[in-house]
């Protein structure tokens, strides 16, 4: 009894451990995608990495070019939009510079990519506004 008692204390020390150590890796290697649940119905999940928001959307491309572009209106100056690119590019009001980019999946789904930094550094919780407003917008 003694010895499966310490078997089993030893097999949980070695999980444990491996989780431990996985979680280090994974914890300083850079930018690790996270994938996250997200509430809206259209989406099935998002993955989220240092500076940058990405889902695939049940919604048409010209639905969420033309809600993108007009929140980049409104939030900003924009510097740089290309329909057949499905890029826009402006500077928010807090000097961020955010970036979406649009592909068309299917006639009815699109890749949609917010990515935004302020100074050179990540600003994702900037990044994760616009993704949702886009998507709150959109028709």
């Amino acid at each position: 009894m003694k010895q499966l008692l310490r078997k089993g204390i030893k097999m949980k020390k070695s999980l444990l451990s491996l989780v431990i150590v996985s979680f280090l890796l994974l914890s300083i290697s850079g930018c690790v995608p996270l994938i996250v649940g997200a509430s809206v119905g259209a989406v099935g999940g998002y993955v989220v990495s240092k500076d940058t928001v990405e889902g695939n959307i049940d919604k048409p491309f010209d639905d969420l070019w033309n809600s993108s572009q007009e929140l980049a209106r409104n939030s900003g100056t924009v510097k740089k939009e290309d329909y057949d690119k499905g890029q826009i590019q402006f500077i928010a009001k807090d000097s961020s510079i955010v970036w979406i980019n649009l592909s068309r999946l299917t006639r009815s789904a699109t890749k949609i990519r917010v990515s935004s930094r302020r100074f050179h550094f990540p600003n994702l919780t900037l990044a994760q506004d616009i993704f949702v407003k886009i998507l709150g917008e959109a028709k």
